[in-house]
């Protein structure tokens, strides 16, 4: 076989899916909401699930606090442990319309910089009860939350992002506490960056699978025995029917079942049940911490995951013209 045609298997070979991905291959969506995705990859290998999730975790892009300029810090907090506290608060800003900052560059720009203020003070409520000991009564501004935290848009990026809601994703992380005369002023620059640099670039809160379980009952379950079978498993996974007066068990919803594997406390019922699982049937779970819807997150990931295969194959031909 001639070099070029060691190429162009190899990159038949990718396009085809002979390096994890099969002919059966489909993508089932299970449930979805603001945060979270569930949903089933079938016809994959391990190798293919787990690039995916990795890809998840560490190279899907997000804006996040780099830089924070302390001009007054006057609370208990250091400023090196309030500045890491910024950087691990989510930012609601799609990382799509910004650029990477280049390396060595001090100043940011509107194109790859976004800046954020929390300028806060603590005072005394003359309102309050004189006999009352109740910080919430006796202090103003003496909880310092991430909803304090204000966009202050760069260049033009006023008239760039008119409708963006540029801010954090939840307004009541808690940041520090003060007490009158105490006070936070700070700017904060956040730029685009992926988790295998620092984890605040992370766009999941987490990112898992598991193989999809597979039960047999290698004989019918009746009577106490189906009662106690029931109770071996996770709740929705094994149902009672009842057939001419008997109480019969099945398996109702493999799906369910977290692998407890009580069922091999009991030597009367571990030989009548088979526990295995689907080779090639991946249930993957998403949550997202609110920069990006999960479906987005996803796309994103196949997006990554398609450049890194378009590399190899570039290299395979390049390795070749050489």
């Amino acid at each position: 076989m001639t070099a070029r045609g060691s190429v162009e298997e190899m990159r038949s070979r990718v396009i085809l899916g002979e390096f994890g991905v099969r002919n059966n291959f489909r993508v089932d969506v299970i449930h979805m909401d603001e945060n979270t995705l569930e949903f089933d990859m079938v016809g994959i290998d391990a190798a293919i699930a787990n690039a995916f999730r990795r890809i998840l975790l560490a190279e899907v892009p997000t804006m996040a606090v780099e830089k924070v300029f302390v001009y007054n810090n006057t609370s208990i907090v250091q400023d090196e442990i309030l500045a890491h506290r910024l950087g691990l608060i989510p930012i609601r800003a799609d990382p799509r319309l910004f650029e990477y900052k280049n390396q060595g560059d001090e100043e940011g720009t509107e194109i790859d910089t976004l800046q954020f203020q929390l300028k806060i003070k603590c005072s005394r409520n003359p309102h309050s009860a004189k006999e009352s000991s109740d910080p919430n009564e006796l202090y103003i501004n003496h909880k310092v939350y991430s909803k304090h935290i204000t966009w202050v848009p760069l260049g033009n990026q006023a008239d760039l992002f008119p409708d963006a809601d540029l801010r954090p994703v939840h307004d009541d992380i808690l940041i520090a506490q003060l007490r009158p005369g105490q006070e936070i002023d700070v700017l904060m620059h956040c730029v685009k960056g992926i988790g295998k640099d620092h984890a605040k670039f992370s766009p999941v809160a987490t990112a898992s699978y598991r193989l999809l379980p597979d039960i047999t009952l290698l004989q019918p379950i009746e009577g106490e025995a189906a009662e106690t079978l029931k109770k071996c498993f996770s709740p929705g996974v094994i149902e009672i029917q009842n057939i001419r007066g008997k109480k019969v068990a099945r398996v109702a919803n493999a799906r369910m079942d977290t692998f407890s594997r009580e069922i091999f406390r009991h030597d009367d019922l571990k030989n009548l049940v088979r526990l295995a699982r689907v080779r090639d049937h991946y249930i993957f779970s998403v949550e997202s911490t609110g920069v990006l819807p999960p479906d987005v997150l996803v796309s994103e990931a196949i997006k990554v995951l398609i450049g890194k295969c378009r590399r190899f194959l570039d290299e395979l031909d390049s390795n070749h013209m050489d």
